[in-house]
């Protein structure tokens, strides 16, 4: 069983720094302490991959992920981050709420997996959606949590590209499931935006591997 409530994880996650000069070429938006404490607590409640198993963030960035899972129990945690800025708030949140984590600085589309390869039991990620010159990132970080997983990926994708997402998922050999359909609220982060906030349709998808 989960070692925290639902409503006690978003808590913890909520005290988390988040970035304050997130950098457009990487896609960076933070994960919101309620998304991703329901998609933590979902992961593990309903389906028992994250307490005593071995999870890879990819993608990691303030750690909101990362440090949840490890807050549920998960045996062992790695964070992968490009950015070392990134990598810095996650490293000091680590230390605030002092749980163990590792986290790896690297460009996951050139290093991973690596000696990682099947290493981990789960992988739960929020990949960038593959807006302005990223288009297909998503699909990218989906192929190598794919290689890293062993059971299970959970990943975040834009409902407008659900069919796409799913006939990839199953090509890689994963069954595919959307567990939930969310609505991501993109705060005004960047000048290109012109509204205070935006909501995204958002799927949690359940990449099982296993079978």
């Amino acid at each position: 069983m989960a070692k925290l409530r639902l409503a006690e994880l978003e808590g913890c996650l909520q005290e988390l720094e988040v970035f304050d000069q997130p950098k457009i070429s990487l896609e960076q938006y933070a994960t919101s302490a309620h998304i991703g404490a329901h998609m933590l607590y979902t992961a593990q409640m309903q389906y028992h991959d994250l307490e005593n198993r071995a999870v890879a963030d990819l993608g990691a960035g303030c750690g909101v992920l990362s440090l949840g899972a490890q807050l549920l129990g998960a045996s062992h945690v790695v964070g992968f981050e490009i950015d070392p800025d990134a990598l810095q708030i996650l490293q000091s949140n680590r230390d605030e709420i002092d749980v163990n984590m590792d986290a790896v600085q690297c460009d996951i589309l050139e290093y991973l997996p690596g000696r990682f390869e099947k290493y981990f039991d789960t992988v739960i990620m929020n990949p960038p959606f593959g807006t302005k010159d990223n288009s297909g990132m998503d699909m990218k970080f989906l192929e190598i949590a794919m290689k890293l997983a062993r059971n299970t990926v959970y990943s975040l994708h834009k409902t407008s590209t659900r069919k796409h997402v799913l006939r990839r998922g199953s090509r890689l050999g994963a069954n595919c499931k959307v567990i939930a359909e969310l609505r991501y609220d993109l705060p005004r982060i960047y000048k290109f935006h012109k509204k205070s906030s935006v909501d995204i349709e958002v799927d949690f998808i359940r990449f099982d591997l296993s079978s």
